[in-house]
């Protein structure tokens, strides 16, 4: 497996500059990084990529891949602009697999909102057989560092590189469901947005199906779907990242010098004001060739809309104070050896 750090080399001599020059589409590094996003996302997603593109490192080529959900024609043109050299995009649709998940309330993701595109990083090692390894980034993120320096973390034989979902740990009344409905202490249930994934090992430990023969046996209830199989099938089987990976605005000072920002929950810059790192987004979103849909949204990002996230904030915890009590939880299924984890 290929985890060669992206540096440039800076002792070339100039006569070997313009060799090396015609030979860099052979020699340079490839970076797959894959995002699964439906139209609604599209805005944040220009930000991700262009924050992404501005900040890589020229020693690397990025082989950005965006698997969607009913997306306009339209919108895949626009988005398509933002490739470069060294940097492509290339467009996915999903595949009919991930018709067959229904849209039922133990699938919502924040408790309110349901999409297939949750589930899709669980199929992406099957889905694309030629990368041994990989990034997946969710698309309400801002990228100030060089993700190269992320890829060339060693992974070893575990399956995942991950931070701590300290927006999580940090909300006492979840911790209770963390460690007793999921089965993982608080410190060390991991964010599903910003992940470093060993395509080898999870194909050969069969993760994909494990998912799917766990969900239809068992119809778990969660808070967060994919994170919460990914957190129980794959526990101790994880390395963890500098949390500067997955700077998340909640209840933390800023990072210093953040590498990758995740907007999650409701934290949004582009439906609130005083967001934690909101100057990063900014400062990306007004080169997006969706800016004024960006600033649209937030003008018109209604009371009763704030309310509503209030609301399902409010759901999100009472359902996860709940859960664990259920007959049926993954901490219960996993420690009576009914199944094993990967």
């Amino acid at each position: 497996m290929n985890t060669m750090a992206c540096m440039p080399n800076t002792t070339r001599s100039p006569r070997r500059l313009v060799q090396e020059r015609n030979s860099d589409m052979t020699t340079k590094p490839n970076i797959p990084i894959f995002f699964t996003i439906d139209e609604g996302y599209a805005p944040w997603l220009s930000v991700a990529l262009l924050s992404l593109k501005e900040n890589a490192s020229p020693a690397c080529r990025y082989d950005v891949h965006v698997v969607y959900h009913n997306m306009r024609p339209d919108t895949i043109e626009r988005l398509s602009r933002i490739a470069g050299d060294d940097f492509s995009i290339s467009f996915l649709p999903m595949t009919e697999t991930m018709e067959s998940i229904t849209d039922w309330e133990g699938n919502y993701l924040r408790a309110d909102y349901f999409t297939l595109t949750i589930f899709t990083r669980l199929f992406l090692p099957d889905m694309f057989p030629q990368y041994d390894k990989a990034i997946y980034l969710d698309s309400d993120i801002c990228v100030p560092g060089d993700i190269s320096k992320m890829y060339a973390i060693a992974l070893e034989d575990n399956y995942l590189g991950v931070v701590n979902d300290y927006s999580i740990a940090n909300v006492l009344e979840l911790n209770h469901y963390v460690k007793d409905a999921v089965g993982v202490d608080k410190d060390h249930y991991f964010n599903s947005g910003i992940l470093l994934m060993n395509f080898q090992a999870m194909r050969e430990h069969h993760l994909a199906s494990r998912f799917l023969d766990l969900m239809a046996k068992y119809h778990f209830d969660t808070i967060a779907p994919d994170q919460d199989y990914l957190n129980a099938l794959c526990k101790d089987k994880v390395v963890y990242l500098d949390p500067t990976w997955d700077s998340m605005p909640c209840d933390l000072d800023e990072f210093e010098n953040p590498q990758i920002i995740h907007y999650n929950l409701f934290d949004k810059p582009w439906c609130y004001d005083d967001v934690k790192y909101e100057k990063y987004f900014w400062d990306v979103a007004k080169r997006s060739d969706f800016y004024e849909e960006i600033v649209a949204y937030k003008q018109g990002y209604s009371d009763a809309q704030k309310q509503k996230d209030a609301q399902s904030l409010a759901q999100l915890v009472s359902r996860g104070n709940a859960i664990p009590d259920q007959a049926v939880t993954m901490r219960k299924v996993f420690e009576s050896g009914q199944e094993a984890r990967l």
